[in-house]
């Protein structure tokens, strides 16, 4: 694998941990336009593929058959914390699709917000399926099933007509042969596909390209726009999406994966770029998410103060004491 050192950590001037990833930058026609490492290197997308997952849904109508709001399509994008408004909006979802709770296969986990905010539930708290992460996405294959007649138990299994349509729809949007996706389980159990770096970047500088995408324009403009307008229900309370989104403006179309994968478009410049860092370390990739903004001239002075924070150069102590820095090693190179 050709990657490189992204992010270096230092304590008392001395490195001690080194980052090592792959970043590609990509034009909604598909042009490489920079790199740092390996562009085309193979990435599993993880939660960065909701919005393309939920193509099939929009392509067929789905929304305005079910009377889903801008706030239910964000949903279909997100990777919330499981807060009040998240399960209330799941909820709403599983309603106007005629489904229960239990009709969700993606499965329970503690909610996203405690770790988040560094709390603990409070006594005699209890979670479902809809408190899931990946929750809202799951009803919008629940209703996709719901509208074209098909069965709702084990719509996740990659042989499902959803998820053969899906995968299809992946395909296109990426610029990718369907029989070239790789693919895998997510931690919600649905198939989740890897794919070189730069076809994830082209997916998402189509996505923020909206109505100029000539095969799915309005499907990918409602989609952006639901997610740049609800950021808070893409994610969360203090979580990277909702920050990031918010310092864009509406611009940015952001969307971070597990384990190190995160996509960013511009709107207005109809780019993006994606990034996947090898050890799936957090504050690193914050930090090189916003050095990639930085050195693209993606900021002005109010955004770069903005999401200082994310860079995270500092490294503080649990008493408030400067112990380290974590400053970026990288420069986006033109392809050769």
């Amino acid at each position: 694998m050709n990657l490189e050192p992204l992010i270096e950590l230092s304590r008392g001037g001395v490195p001690e941990c080194l980052h090592f990833g792959a970043i590609a930058v990509v034009d909604r026609h598909g042009k490489l336009l920079a790199q740092a490492g390996d562009p085309h290197w193979l990435s599993f997308t993880r939660s960065t593929l909701k919005a393309m997952q939920a193509l099939p849904f929009m392509q067929s109508g789905g929304p305005a058959q079910f009377g889903f709001d801008t706030q239910q399509l964000a949903m279909l994008c997100a990777s919330h914390n499981g807060e009040d408004m998240h399960v209330a909006q799941a909820q709403s979802m599983l309603d106007k699709a005629g489904l229960g709770t239990r009709s969700l296969r993606c499965g329970c986990h503690l909610p996203g917000v405690f770790a988040a905010l560094e709390t603990c539930p409070p006594p005699g708290f209890v979670y479902d399926e809809r408190h899931n992460n990946c929750s809202g996405k799951h009803a919008g294959f629940l209703a996709y099933c719901v509208q074209h007649g098909l069965a709702l138990d084990r719509y996740e299994d990659p042989m499902h007509p959803l998820q053969v349509a899906v995968r299809q729809a992946v395909a296109r949007a990426t610029g990718m042969d369907e029989d070239a996706l790789k693919i895998g389980v997510d931690g919600c159990s649905a198939p989740n596909y890897a794919m070189p770096l730069a076809n994830l970047a082209w997916g998402y500088a189509r996505l923020a390209s909206g109505q100029r995408d000539g095969e799915f324009g309005e499907s990918f403009a409602l989609l952006a726009d639901a997610m740049t307008r609800h950021p808070d229900l893409v994610s969360g309370t203090g979580r990277n999406d909702l920050a990031f989104m918010r310092a864009g403006r509406g611009d940015w179309v952001t969307k971070i994966g597990a384990d190190g994968v995160q996509a960013v478009a511009s709107k207005s410049r109809g780019e993006a770029f994606a990034i996947k860092i090898i050890d799936a370390n957090k504050p690193a990739l914050h930090a090189t998410t916003v050095e990639v903004l930085a050195q693209l001239g993606w900021l002005d002075d109010a955004q770069r103060e903005q999401l200082h924070p994310w860079r995270a150069r500092d490294i503080v102590n649990a008493r408030g004491l400067r112990v380290g820095e974590r400053k970026p090693l990288f420069q986006l190179q033109c392809p050769a």
